[in-house]
């Protein structure tokens, strides 16, 4: 399925992103979309409800969630998972991996050609490999 999309979305390549993903285009989840999708960015789950109800929409928080875990049970995001507390969503489903800047919080696309894994172990049995993710946690500097 493709999920490479032209952004930013107006509210028709939204509702079309969502119904090839087999969502029902709501509009909570075309305003959700439309955040997402708005440039090449990662964003919690707070970033998209500030963003989205920073105009006069008002979208629960429960709403958000839920939508964002549709989105990606759906392939239509991919989930980052820095650390226990902080999860971002990246519109970007492609392989790559991430810098994750500890000091600023920021998340940062690394090119899959730029990292090296020569072996991965064997997953233990009736299990297969489903993917590999790479974050390279970084400080500032002095």
């Amino acid at each position: 399925m493709e999920t490479t999309v032209h952004k930013p979305l107006d509210a028709r390549q939204a509702m079309g992103l969502l119904t090839q993903h087999d969502i029902q285009p709501t509009q909570q989840r075309v305003q959700i979309a439309r955040v997402l999708f708005a440039r090449d960015q990662h964003l919690s789950a707070d970033d998209v409800l500030r963003m989205v109800n920073q105009d006069t929409a008002r979208v629960s928080k429960a709403t958000v969630y839920n939508t964002l875990g549709l989105f990606a049970s759906k392939g239509l995001v991919r989930e980052v998972i820095v650390d226990p507390s902080r999860v971002f969503y990246d519109p970007n489903t492609e392989p790559h991996y991430h810098f994750y800047n500890v000091d600023t919080g920021s998340l940062t696309d690394i090119d899959p050609s730029e990292c090296s894994l020569t072996r991965l172990p064997a997953p233990p049995p009736g299990t297969v490999t489903d993917g590999v993710d790479i974050i390279i946690r970084i400080r500032n500097g002095d």
